[in-house]
């Protein structure tokens, strides 16, 4: 018997597994990772398109792909098992995450392809969280982050961020936004409550500016020399997004 607390998932009648269809694009669906996807990461994340402007270690191996696999996989579990727990209740739980992300596209065959990873997470960059203009050292850095941490899931309070990638074969074909759009107002907010977001994009990665513009993220600031990858000192565009009541 179908679990009432996956709504608005549904649930795939081969393997039981819960799914998000895209909105726009109806052959992509978002479901939890799957061990199969492991040997995927590293091809994908040492392509320079992807490591460019995610900053992985690089090189990406077996032993890094298995450890975010293990990470995400566990992370998904958590809300699946909240969700069984509250199976009798009659209403819907309010949780601290989604339990699917990982985008594919579903074949004629019935196949189906890996194209990326997209996440709705607590934001865990404090000088993501400082208001601007407003000078703090490394300890109040630090309390952001903790009390951000410390909030109850469905507080509107919480600060959310966004991680996401698409393979390089299919950028440029409105998938990722599709993507957000349909995570963030089929699960995000009626789901998670979340209501403030704000993600980063490194400078000069407008693709990711167009995706978070179009579902309404505002570009706010531009922190320089903000994280070093591979030697080089990166500065972040960032963008964040508040619910408004209107919005859809």
């Amino acid at each position: 018997m179908a679990n009432p607390q996956h709504h608005p998932l549904e649930l795939n009648p081969r393997t039981g597994e819960p799914f998000l269809r895209l909105k726009d694009h109806k052959d992509i669906i978002i479901t939890p990772p799957r061990p199969d996807d492991v040997v995927l990461y590293p091809p994908i994340m040492n392509d320079p398109r992807i490591y460019e402007w995610l900053g992985p270690p690089f090189p990406y191996l077996t032993e890094h792909a298995e450890a975010w696999y293990a990470k995400v996989k566990a992370s998904s579990d958590v809300v699946l098992a909240e969700l069984e727990a509250a199976r009798e209740s009659p209403d819907l739980l309010l949780v601290g995450g989604c339990p699917v992300r990982t985008i594919r596209k579903v074949q004629e065959s019935g196949e189906e392809v890996y194209l990326g990873d997209i996440g709705i997470f607590r934001c865990l960059d404090g000088k993501l969280m400082t208001p601007v203009g407003i000078p703090v050292d490394d300890e109040q850095v630090a309390e952001y982050v903790e009390t951000n941490a410390a909030l109850a899931p469905g507080n509107p309070q919480i600060i959310w961020t966004v991680g996401d990638y698409i393979v390089p074969s299919h950028h440029g074909q409105g998938i990722m936004t599709d993507a957000l759009r349909t995570l963030l107002w089929d699960w995000a907010v009626p789901r998670m409550g979340v209501r403030h977001i704000i993600s980063s994009t490194f400078e000069g990665n407008e693709g990711s500016v167009k995706v978070l513009q179009r579902n309404g993220f505002v570009r706010t600031r531009l922190i320089k020399n903000h994280v070093q990858t591979r030697g080089q000192w990166r500065n972040l565009n960032v963008m964040e997004w508040h619910r408004v009541t209107n919005e859809r």
